[in-house]
């Protein structure tokens, strides 16, 4: 990518690397606690809510080429049930790895003696500027592998029902009795069968019960 645009070291994810200087194998670790930046996971899936604490452990390590990042994040993220759409929380756990190379360095560590004209040679490189460095395209990414694209209550999570969306894991025995459309018709001319039935016998009874009474 190209150089970071000017880098505004007040902000939470922004590191100074100028105790490191620039001798290779200077390490320095790093503790910090950030509220979580807006759409921090996937998007309409499951994520980090705005605001919520994001715990980082970083180890700075100086090498020829620029400074090499290494961390782990944790925190809480939110989602839904794609099976039951019920809400869950998942604890997020994830470890990443970054090279922030020196501006004025090639791949070997050494200083460049014009820039390169090969746009794509940079193109997935992060770079540090004056000494600092953004962690927050490495953090968002580690987040979203680490992530469930489909995540789930439960591994066993039954889901809903299909004919009437009744959450099946609050009711296990939960069932439709399954009617085949090719025997409705005649169920439903069996039933008018027996209302007629029904009718024949109701006027005979009256019949009987009239004669009873001459």
């Amino acid at each position: 990518m190209a150089l970071n645009a000017r880098l505004d070291h007040r902000k939470p994810l922004v590191f100074d690397t100028h105790e490191l200087g620039r001798r290779p194998g200077a390490q320095q670790r790093l503790t910090r606690e950030i509220d979580a930046p807006k759409d921090l996971g996937i998007q309409g899936v499951i994520g980090v809510p705005e605001g919520a604490p994001v715990k980082l452990d970083l180890r700075l390590e100086s090498v020829m080429e620029g400074v090499l990042v290494t961390g782990t994040v944790r925190a809480q993220a939110e989602g839904e049930c794609v099976r039951c759409l019920e809400p869950l929380e998942l604890e997020l756990e994830a470890d990443f790895q970054e090279m922030f190379s020196y501006p004025d360095a090639d791949d070997r560590g050494r200083v460049k003696a014009e820039p390169a004209d090969d746009a794509e040679e940079d193109e997935d490189m992060l770079f540090l500027e004056d000494g600092l460095f953004d962690l927050e395209p490495v953090l968002r990414d580690a987040v979203v592998l680490a992530l469930p694209m489909q995540p789930v209550c439960r591994e066993d999570c039954p889901g809903l029902c299909s004919e009437c969306g009744a959450r099946l894991a609050d009711d296990p025995t939960h069932h439709h009795d399954a009617v085949d459309i090719r025997w409705a018709a005649l169920q439903g001319l069996a039933g008018s069968l027996e209302d007629g039935e029904k009718d024949e016998m109701s006027g005979a009874e009256a019949g009987v019960d009239e004669k009873q009474e001459k």
